[in-house]
This record gives structure tokens, C-alpha cells and sequence, in this order.
């Protein structure tokens, strides 16, 4: 498993490899523009050039793009729709630029609408905004259990993915702490293998292209997205050795997006304990003692 954090862009994309080495990160995401503002970085093409340049004598293996809190693909509101679409627009030509793996995007909100016409408004911004890019993917997220959002259960995803265009071009993101809240057990081998077997079944596994890392302050079914650093939360470290354990998730990109165990975010000490945890997690699989030490 790639293991890595959520890292800032400040400074500019160059500084996002010297924050990957810092924080001993095989894998890193990123915002593409800042996260509660409307207004694009404007990166040019030497910017994407240097990165891209510069990547491969990096530790990375894997880089990937969170889109922005504000954009609602499923809003019924004009304005609300023209900025989500250039926003999402702009993170896919970002990915181009970079050689990102994708773009997390959560598919929207309902609001007072039907889950039926706030489906169709997202699926069909998603599918302009993939047209307006070349090759970047969208890789839906799955939720943390609201009945408001779209991506409510991986029936849906897989319906979301399908009638935006396949695929070719969509993919699933899952975390941890949504799994988690949304009522799925990540806490033993054996619950981490029955996720595996319903995206296996309702998505394909191959479609399962990055993983959020982030333990729970709130309890398993809670509905409540609200991340705490590793080993500090419900999940804990017990939990975590199970779930980056489980042999279907090898390679998949993974990175913690927690207040990091230093509270600033996600750091080296909690990307060297998630490494150590899965260690832990396979040799506990492999001597058939479940997910190893308790929590």
C-alpha cells in the first residue's frame, strides 16, 4: 500500500514533493485551489512542466487531488452550478498537468430536492466537466452515511459511475471514518473483507483507485464525519491494523487527511505509524492472530 498524507500546495507544486519527503510519503493529495474559496490557482504549463519534471526523482508514487468543500455538482441553483462545474473543470486539467491518478469529488447534496433529479443535475455536470478535460479521472468518494448526500451506500456509486460514462474515467475513493459512520466494521479482518466483497460485487475492485486514512471521534453508525488523528479515535489502532491489512487493498494510494498527532495536520510520526500498523496488521494475519495487539 502507498501510505501517505494530505499535503498543502503553498508555495507552489514543487513545495508538495519537498512536504511528500518530509512527511515520508509514498502518496499524496492535494487541493488544486484553496478549499474554501471560489478562486483557481493559476498554474501554468512551465508550473506543470517543473513538476512533472521533477516527479519522478521524488519518493512519490502516486499523487491525487481533493476537489474543494464548496462545489455541489447536484445544486438546482444556476450560479452554484456554473461555479461548481468550472471549479471541478479546473481540478481535472490540474490533474492533466500534474499526472494525477484523479480527483476525489463527493457527488453532491440534495437539498429539498428528489435523490432521482439531484442525480441526473450531477451526473450531468460531471460528464460535461470530464469533457472539457483530457484524460484526469473522477474518483467518487463514498459518504459518511447522510441521507442528504449523494453516494449514500456503493449501489449508488456504482450507479453514478455507470451513467456518467463507465469506467474508463470514474472511479471509487473510499474512506475510512465514512465507512466507519456510515455502519461498515473496519475494526476486524473480517469486516474489512466483507467491504472488499461488496465493492468487488456492486463496483469491481479495480475501480477502487485511492483510500482516505482518518480515524473517528464518533461512534460506528454515528453518520457523523468527523476525523481524529490515527489510533486517537473509535477506529484505534487495532482497527487500522486490520484494515491496512487487507490484501485486496495492496498498491491502492492511501493517505490520512486527520489533525495528525502533532494537531496540525497530517504528519510524518502518523504516516510512519499507519506504516507500522499495517505491518503489524499482516503479521498478525499471517500467524492467525486476527489484527494483532489490542487497541
Amino acid at each position: 500500500m502507498l501510505i501517505g498524507a494530505h499535503v498543502s500546495t503553498s508555495g507552489g507544486l514543487l513545495k508538495v514533493l519537498e512536504r511528500a519527503e518530509d512527511t515520508r510519503s509514498d502518496a499524496i493529495q492535494l487541493f488544486n485551489q484553496s478549499p474554501r474559496m471560489w478562486r483557481p490557482t493559476k498554474y501554468t504549463a512551465a508550473d506543470f512542466a517543473e513538476f512533472r519534471k521533477a516527479l519522478p526523482g521524488s519518493r512519490l508514487s502516486a499523487v491525487m487531488i481533493h476537489m474543494i468543500y464548496l462545489v455541489n455538482p447536484a445544486t438546482d441553483d444556476a450560479e452554484m452550478r456554473r461555479k461548481s462545474l468550472d471549479s471541478l473543470i479546473h481540478a481535472l486539467r490540474v490533474g492533466d498537468g500534474i499526472g494525477a491518478i484523479g480527483v476525489v469529488v463527493h457527488p453532491g447534496a440534495l437539498k429539498a430536492d428528489s435523490r432521482t433529479n439531484a442525480k441526473k443535475r450531477a451526473i450531468k455536470l460531471l460528464k460535461e466537466a470530464l469533457a472539457e478535460s483530457e484524460s484526469c479521472p473522477i474518483l467518487y468518494e463514498n459518504t459518511a452515511g447522510s441521507p442528504q448526500l449523494l453516494g449514500l451506500d456503493f449501489d449508488e456509486t456504482a450507479e453514478l459511475i455507470e451513467k456518467t460514462g463507465g469506467p474508463k474515467r470514474l472511479g471509487l475513493c473510499i474512506d475510512s471514518c465514512h465507512l466507519h459512520a456510515t455502519g461498515y466494521d473496519v475494526r476486524t479482518p473480517e469486516g474489512v473483507a466483507e467491504i472488499a466483497d461488496e465493492i468487488e460485487a456492486k463496483i469491481g475492485l479495480d475501480q477502487l483507485r485511492a483510500i482516505h486514512l482518518n480515524d473517528s471521534r464518533d461512534a460506528r453508525g454515528s453518520n457523523r464525519d468527523r476525523h481524529a488523528a490515527i489510533g486517537k479515535g473509535e477506529i484505534g489502532r487495532k482497527g487500522f491494523r486490520a484494515f491496512l491489512s487487507e490484501p485486496r487493498f495492496e498498491g491502492i494510494p492511501a493517505v490520512s487527511e486527520t489533525p495528525g498527532l502533532g494537531g496540525k495536520g497530517p504528519d510524518r510520526p502518523e504516516v510512519v505509524l499507519l506504516r507500522r500498523l499495517r505491518r503489524e496488521g499482516l503479521q498478525a494475519r499471517q500467524s492467525g492472530s486476527g489484527s494483532g495487539k489490542p487497541s
